[in-house]
């Protein structure tokens, strides 16, 4: 799916509606699925057309040609009438405890900078201590409601807006994150509502799909001024390797880093004062 392309209404029900749907995101014909999953391209035909049942082995050969992603494909055996097999448990789950503890252990190491663990609609789940103490220089956190989500943080008037710099390119930058990196490259019904909340935002550029960011650097770099001073940060973004599970697939961890030597300097000033007041 292009950043171009229109949201597509995942069908429901019928298996050979899901598969056909699943090659139309991916734009492979029955002839490219045939020959990729090992299946011939008459029994793709039966299964889209309904007058064949595959097999639990083909639908998970199909599911992981096409790419879905975990969630998705137990939404497929379901539709094909078998049981799901990737655990849907939460991510704090105790069968994630060692997903856990390992990101405890990154986020705490990256101090003294921001570092935010977000499921796939950017909720956020875990942070180190650096990242509220980062976002409360600038707003006072404690003072938002409801459940926390660092884009509605960055795009909200009330929030973090106000302190970014360069906002219209920042946010035309943000939204093609957005559709870029859903989970399976995948605009789901929870992506698209995220994007619609995002849009509904007053002074949100409409021309966010075209755009193009300069490319003076390698990166293109999130600005935040305080007093003054613009502080410039990039990010790594890090998923979790081979998931067996939902939740483990959805996780992002977010790093925060200096994107000059000056930002650098200035974060280490103004945060190592706040580590010798607690």
């Amino acid at each position: 799916m292009t950043a171009t392309s229109s949201y597509p209404k995942v069908p429901t029900g019928e298996f050979g509606d899901l598969l056909r749907y699943w090659r139309d995101v991916r734009g492979v014909s029955q002839l490219d699925l045939s020959l990729e999953a090992g299946v011939s391209q008459r029994q793709i035909s039966f299964i889209e057309s309904g007058r064949s049942v595959p097999g639990r082995h083909t639908v998970l050969a199909l599911a992981q040609t096409l790419d879905v992603p975990l969630r998705e494909r137990n939404a497929l055996l379901l539709a094909a009438g078998y049981a799901p097999v990737y655990s849907e448990a939460p991510w704090n789950a105790q069968e994630m405890h060692s997903v856990v503890r390992a990101l405890e252990r990154v986020v705490r190491q990256h101090e003294p900078f921001p570092a935010i663990v977000m499921d796939r609609n950017w909720n956020v789940l875990m942070t180190n201590d650096a990242a509220p103490r980062f976002f409360n220089h600038f707003i006072d956190m404690a003072a938002r409601q409801g459940p926390r989500n660092m884009l509605h943080l960055i795009f909200d008037p009330q929030g973090m807006r106000p302190f970014v710099a360069d906002w219209d390119n920042v946010s035309r930058s943000l939204l093609q994150r957005v559709h870029r990196e859903s989970v399976g490259h995948v605009i789901d019904g929870g992506t698209k509502a995220l994007l619609d909340a995002l849009l509904a935002y007053p002074g949100v550029p409409r021309d966010w799909k075209t755009y193009h960011a300069p490319s003076a650097m390698p990166v293109v770099p999130l600005g935040f001024i305080s007093e003054g001073v613009v502080l410039r940060y990039f990010s790594m973004v890090t998923s979790v390797g081979a998931p067996q599970n939902v939740a483990a697939q959805e996780l992002r961890l977010e790093c925060m880093f200096p994107a000059d030597d000056a930002t650098e300097a200035r974060h280490q000033q103004l945060f190592t004062v706040d580590l010798k007041e607690r």
